[in-house]
C-alpha cells in the first residue's frame, strides 16, 4: 500500500490535513478514485502549513468514525514548496519571550522570535515575520522580524500585509532603484541612436498618425495606446502599441531579476504594488499623452466586418494625441461629438463585430462584477460601488485580444514555417473537468434552470443564452452568482509552452502580449517576437527555461490574486463592521450544514446566518436538493433567493460577517 504522492495540503479548523489525488498521478489502488484525498492527521503533519505543496506517504486505509467509509491516511515526508514567503500577525511577550500570534487562524502554531530578530518591534506591534527554522514539529518555529506594519487594524497595516506575506514588497531594493534612475535619465534611446528616415533605430515612427490611450481615471500607467488611419482603399489600419519595456529590461540587470521573482503588479483595494520602478511603469514605459515613447507594435488592416487582411508586427515609435478615461471617450460615443469622435466610433463599430465572432466561435461571456471602495483619509471604507463596464472598455479589450491572438500565431506560424521548434509563452485554457460541469448542472438546476450537455459538456452557447436570459428577466443577482459558479467550474487559464488553446475565449493560439508593465510573461513574449523577427529562433534546449518561467508567472499570479481578494474580503468586513444592526438587501449565494450563505446585494459582502438564527423551526440541511428547510413550517432557502438581512455581528480578525434573517 506504501506508496508516495505529492499535492497541496488543506488544514481543517482541528488541525488536521488532506491532500488531494489529481489526475497526474497513478492510482494507489483500484479503489481509489480521482480527487479522492489523503487525510493527515496533526501529528503526521511534520511542520507543514496550510497549503503547502508536500509530499505524503499513503500508508493505508482506515474507516472514518462519522462516515463510516474507508478513508485513505497518511503523513508528510517533505514540505516541497511553501504556501506563505512569510506571516503576519501580532507581536507578544510571555516571560520576557517574543511570539508572533499569527493573523492566518489556519496557521496552527506561534511563531518564537528572539529579541535580536524583533529589529526594534514592540509587544503589540503588527508585523511580517519569516521562518528561520523548524526542525521539530512539536515544538513552535523560531522566526524573525522583515518589516514592522504598524498597530493592529492600521489600515496600512492591515492591507500590506496580504501582499508582504505572499513575497511581494512594496519596496524596490536600492540596486534596483539605482538601475531604474540610470536609465530614466537616458531617456527613451541611447544617446548613439540618431532619428533616420527610418524613425528612431530603424523603428516604424508612427508619430504622425492620430493615437491615444484610453484607461481608467486613477491609471497610473498606460501600457497600450491605439492608433488609426484610413486607407485609400476604404480599410483601416488599427495599431495596437505596447510599451516597450524589453527595450529597457535587459536579461542581466538585478532589475529583470527582480522582475521575474515578483512576475506581476499588485492590486490592492487601495493601492498598487508595480512590478518595475516608478520611474519606469509610471514614465519612461509609459505612453504618457504628447511624449515621444517606444512601443512593440501590432498593426492590422481591416475592412469594415472587422477581418484581418494585412499584419505587421514589430518595434515602433509613437506619441499619443489624448490620454483618454473610459468616462471621456464613452462621453464622445454617446454624444457623436468631440474630439476623435469618429475614429471612436469606427473602433467601436469594428470591436462589436470581434466580439461578435468570438461569440459565434464558442466564447464564454461572462461579465464579473467588480466591487470598489470609496475611502476616507485613514483608509476606512465610506462607501461602496461597482465598477461599470461601458463601451469603451469592451472596445479596448476587443483590440488588446486582437493583438493577443494575432502574435501568439505569428509567433507559431513563423517557427513551424522554418522547422523549429514551437517555444512560445502561451495563456492557455483548458477544457472544463466534466465533474465540474455536473456540479455546475446541479446549481442550475437549484435556480429551477436548466442546459444541454454535449459531450460531457455544458455547451458555451447555452451558458451564454442562460446569462442573457437572467438580464433579460432582471435577475441581475442571480446572474452574478451563475456568473461566478460558472467561473468556479472552468480550468484555471496558466501559462504554459504546451498550447492547447484558450477554451473560455475559443482561441486556438493566445498569448499575452499587452501589459509588460505589469505583467513579466509579456515581456518575454516581447523577447521571444524580436527573436522570431530577426530569425533568431528558441532552441529546443531553451525549453526547460521557458517551462520554468511559465509554472513561475502561474505561480505568482495565483499569489497576486490571493493577495488582492483578501484586501476586499478584509474591507468587505469592515465596510459591514460600521453598519451592524442596519438591514440591505441579500441573495442566498450558498447553503450548508451551518447555515445559508448570504451576499449583499450592494457591497458583496458575503457572510453567513446561522440555522439557530433562521427561525424558531427545526431547519434541515438537504444536500441532494441545495436547500434548507424547516421541518415544522417548510419555510425553504435555496440558491437564488432573495432575502431582507440585518448585520448581526463581524469579526475582523477571522474575517467574518453574521447575518439575520429578517422576515415579513
Amino acid at each position: 500500500m506504501r506508496k508516495n504522492i505529492h499535492g497541496r495540503i488543506t488544514l481543517t479548523s482541528k488541525g488536521d490535513g488532506y491532500v488531494k489525488l489529481n489526475e497526474d498521478h497513478e492510482k494507489i489502488d483500484a479503489s481509489f478514485t480521482k480527487n479522492e484525498s489523503v487525510f493527515i492527521d496533526h501529528e503526521h503533519l511534520n511542520c507543514a502549513l496550510h497549503g503547502d505543496i508536500v509530499e505524503v506517504e499513503v500508508l493505508g486505509k482506515n474507516k472514518d468514525e462519522k462516515s463510516g467509509e474507508d478513508i485513505f491516511y497518511g503523513k508528510v515526508n517533505e514540505i516541497l514548496e511553501r504556501a506563505k514567503y512569510a506571516h503576519a500577525g501580532k507581536l507578544e511577550e510571555d516571560h520576557g519571550v517574543f511570539f508572533l500570534i499569527p493573523d492566518d487562524k489556519k496557521t496552527y502554531t506561534d511563531f518564537i522570535v528572539k529579541k535580536e530578530d524583533a529589529i526594534g518591534a514592540e509587544v503589540g506591534d503588527k508585523v511580517i515575520v519569516e521562518i528561520t527554522s523548524w526542525e521539530d514539529h512539536k515544538k513552535a518555529p523560531f522566526a524573525k522580524v522583515i518589516k514592522i506594519l504598524g498597530k493592529p487594524g492600521d489600515n496600512d497595516a492591515e492591507v500590506l500585509a496580504f501582499a508582504l506575506e505572499r513575497g511581494f514588497s512594496d519596496e524596490h531594493s536600492a540596486d534596483v532603484e539605482a538601475e531604474a534612475e540610470v536609465i530614466h535619465k537616458r531617456g527613451i534611446i541611447d544617446e548613439d541612436k540618431v532619428i533616420d528616415e527610418n524613425g528612431i533605430d530603424g523603428r516604424r515612427d508612427f508619430r504622425n498618425i492620430t493615437t491615444f490611450t484610453i484607461d481608467p481615471a486613477d491609471a497610473k500607467d498606460f501600457d497600450d495606446a491605439l492608433s488609426f488611419k484610413k486607407l485609400p482603399n476604404g480599410n483601416y489600419e488599427v495599431g495596437i502599441h505596447i510599451a516597450d519595456v524589453s527595450y529597457y529590461l535587459k536579461n542581466e540587470m538585478k532589475m529583470d531579476n527582480e522582475a521575474v521573482f515578483r512576475e506581476t503588479s499588485v492590486y490592492l483595494v487601495d493601492r498598487t504594488i508595480p512590478m518595475l520602478p516608478e520611474v519606469l511603469s509610471n514614465d519612461l514605459c509609459s505612453l504618457v499623452e504628447a511624449k515621444d515613447r517606444l512601443v512593440m507594435s501590432a498593426v492590422f488592416e481591416l475592412n469594415a466586418k472587422s477581418e484581418v487582411l494585412n499584419a505587421w508586427y514589430g518595434r515602433a515609435i509613437i506619441n499619443s494625441n489624448k490620454r483618454f478615461t473610459y468616462d471621456d471617450a464613452q462621453e464622445s460615443l454617446e454624444n457623436e461629438s468631440g474630439l476623435y469622435h469618429e475614429e471612436l466610433s469606427i473602433l467601436n463599430s469594428l470591436a462589436k463585430n470581434l466580439a461578435k465572432k468570438k461569440i459565434a466561435d464558442g466564447a464564454l461571456v461572462i461579465e464579473s462584477e467588480e466591487v470598489k471602495f470609496k475611502l476616507d483619509e485613514k483608509g476606512v471604507p465610506v462607501d461602496v460601488y461597482i465598477k461599470e463596464l461601458k463601451e469603451t472598455n469592451k472596445l479596448i479589450e476587443e483590440f488588446m485580444l486582437l493583438a493577443n491572438r494575432n502574435v501568439s500565431q505569428f509567433i507559431h506560424d513563423e517557427e513551424i514555417k522554418t522547422n523549429n521548434a514551437d517555444i512560445s509563452v502561451y495563456r492557455i485554457h483548458d477544457k472544463p473537468d466534466p465533474e465540474k460541469m455536473h456540479a455546475l448542472d446541479l446549481f442550475i438546476r437549484s435556480m429551477d434552470e436548466k442546459v444541454r450537455f454535449i459531450d460531457g459538456l455544458i455547451p458555451s452557447s447555452e451558458l451564454n443564452k442562460l446569462i442573457e436570459k437572467l438580464k433579460t428577466e432582471g435577475r441581475e443577482a442571480e446572474k452574478d452568482l451563475l456568473s461566478m459558479h460558472i467561473s468556479r467550474s472552468m480550468q484555471k487559464a496558466i501559462y504554459s509552452t504546451k498550447n492547447v488553446g484558450h477554451y473560455g475565449l475559443a482561441f486556438q493560439y493566445y498569448s499575452h502580449f499587452t501589459s509588460p508593465i505589469r505583467r513579466y510573461p509579456d515581456v518575454m513574449l516581447h523577447r521571444i517576437l524580436m527573436r522570431i523577427l530577426k530569425k533568431d529562433f528558441p532552441k529546443k534546449e531553451e525549453k526547460a527555461y521557458f517551462d520554468r518561467m511559465c509554472d513561475l508567472a502561474s505561480k505568482r499570479e495565483k499569489e497576486a490574486a490571493d493577495a488582492e481578494r483578501g484586501s476586499i474580503k478584509y474591507k468587505q468586513v469592515e465596510y459591514m463592521s460600521y453598519r451592524v444592526g442596519q438591514t440591505f438587501d441579500g441573495i442566498v449565494s450558498g447553503i450548508s450544514q451551518w447555515g445559508i450563505y448570504v451576499e449583499e446585494k450592494k457591497s458583496k459582502s458575503e457572510g453567513m446566518i446561522r440555522l439557530k438564527d433562521l427561525g424558531d423551526d427545526f431547519y434541515i440541511y438537504d444536500e441532494k436538493k441545495s436547500r434548507v428547510f424547516g421541518e415544522n413550517g417548510g419555510e425553504q432557502w435555496r440558491i437564488g433567493d432573495r432575502i431582507k438581512i440585518k448585520v448581526k455581528d463581524t469579526n475582523m480578525e477571522l474575517r467574518q460577517i453574521d447575518y439575520e434573517l429578517i422576515k415579513g
